[in-house]
């Protein structure tokens, strides 16, 4: 794992606030960047005008416009009427190169737009953060060459590389092995419909990680107009066929980010708390669904209304056996919250976060270890004794949900401090703000 030893070069560190009293808050979470970085593509490869409805702006989702607009996509960003808040534009064109797009580490934009840039009129260069040049792209690489897309990457299956936009691209069969990631099976759906036969996608390797993703792409497909036979419909086990079609314009209301409402949810679930999260959907395919489950089962109880989700802890955290695999983005805030519980936790079938923002696994190990902790690695996911944990620096290795996993942690141990709490930026833009504005209505 990178900079596993040392701190990254962020001399800011940020003293996680302590809870002095049971939270008591409502808290507006911003759009699911999920969603919103899959809506951004199939507005862009539709063949009329889209609307995006509070979409989520933060690093990754601007990351995947600006690199739509360096395609030649139009993307104009302004208020709704009534007062309904954001709304970009998106205005579909003939996508072009050269162009160059900045991936940072974003992993919906390195995986995604490959597909997309394949039907691009000429060159389009990827490059992104040093930590991209390390996450696994091979079965994106793979799977285009073999539906006859032209990439150079020196062999490496990774960054940096440069796709040879012919302005289309054949499409077909195709196998890939997309057990280290599930976004590789979305990132061929997504374009699909614009490939001249389409494409059907057969996984041929180990368990399928975060399969709510795939089926989240799969309904957003649909929703603008694509055929898709998929598992989950009858359809062959593992294999997903999306027919050529056109892509229609839609106008898309973003949900809430469901996993990053998960802090807000851990503060009522470790403090004895009540926290209210507006506009919580009743139906969704967002892996943070989950929570509601998941953090009953470790002690709270919640309650659904027209007033959003509620949740209810009772200041006592239980242990939990329980297998991530589905909602692997959710672990590090579940180890946390384990790591404050009253009876040992083990978190399975989330061996591929060893590949995410860092190795995620390794990461939690060793912070919550330098704060007193008991955690050890499994060959799947990790294995957490609670001990009493003390204060000390929480590192982040530029990974968004280990700076908010840190700031849970901070609620109950005095002294906590988050290195580079920035990172947050990536998916939930303003968290200190946030985290601070919710204990701060504590009174």
């Amino acid at each position: 794992m990178r900079n596993m030893t040392e701190a990254s070069v962020h001399p800011a560190l940020w003293p996680a606030p302590l809870a002095t009293k049971a939270v008591e808050a409502t808290v507006t979470v911003p759009g699911s960047k999920s969603v919103t970085n899959r809506a951004l593509v199939l507005a862009a490869l539709a063949a009329e005008p889209g609307w995006l409805r509070r979409p989520l702006r933060s690093r990754d989702t601007l990351l995947m416009a600006q690199a739509l607009r360096a395609l030649g996509v139009g993307i104009e960003e302004g208020v709704g009427r009534h007062g309904e808040g954001e709304t970009w534009r998106v205005i579909p064109a003939g996508l072009h190169g050269p162009a160059t797009v900045d991936v940072g580490n974003a992993g919906t934009v390195m995986r995604f737009l490959p597909p997309v840039a394949t039907l691009a009129d000429g060159p389009v260069r990827f490059d992104g953060d040093p930590r991209s040049y390390e996450r696994p792209l091979h079965g994106v690489i793979d799977a285009l060459r073999a539906l006859g897309a032209r990439i150079d990457d020196d062999g490496r299956g990774a960054f940096p590389l440069t796709v040879h936009g012919g302005g289309a691209l054949d499409g077909g069969p195709v196998e890939i092995d997309a057990s280290s990631s599930s976004q590789f099976v979305s990132a061929l759906l997504l374009s699909a419909p614009r490939f001249n036969q389409g494409v059907e996608v057969r996984h041929i390797g180990g368990t399928l990680p975060s399969m709510p993703h795939i089926r989240m792409t799969v309904d957003m497909l649909r929703a603008v107009g694509a055929q898709v036979d998929e598992p989950e419909t009858g359809g062959e086990p593992n294999v997903w066929r999306v027919s050529p079609s056109a892509v229609l314009g839609r106008d898309i209301t973003i949900e809430p980010d469901l996993s990053n409402a998960q802090p807000f949810l851990a503060a009522a679930l470790i403090t004895g708390g009540r926290v209210t999260i507006p506009d919580w959907p009743e139906h969704t395919t967002q892996p943070g669904d989950a929570l509601r489950a998941i953090f009953t089962d470790m002690g709270g109880s919640y309650e659904l209304s027209e007033a959003g989700l509620t949740f209810t802890g009772t200041g006592r955290v239980h242990g939990i056996d329980v297998d991530l695999g589905d909602v692997g983005e959710l672990t590090p805030v579940i180890a946390a919250v384990a790591a404050l519980a009253d009876s040992p936790s083990t978190l399975r079938g989330v061996a591929h976060l060893r590949l995410h923002e860092t190795d995620r696994l390794a990461a939690l190990t060793k912070e919550i270890n330098e704060l007193g902790g008991d955690v050890t690695e499994t060959e799947d996911g990790l294995h957490i004794r609670p001990r009493p944990l003390r204060g000390g620096v929480f590192h982040t290795y530029d990974d968004h949900r280990m700076a908010t996993a840190g700031s849970v942690i901070g609620l109950a141990v005095e002294g906590v401090e988050i290195e580079n709490v920035a990172t947050t930026a990536k998916t939930l833009p303003d968290f200190p703000r946030m985290w601070s504005t919710m204990l701060g209505a504590e009174s």
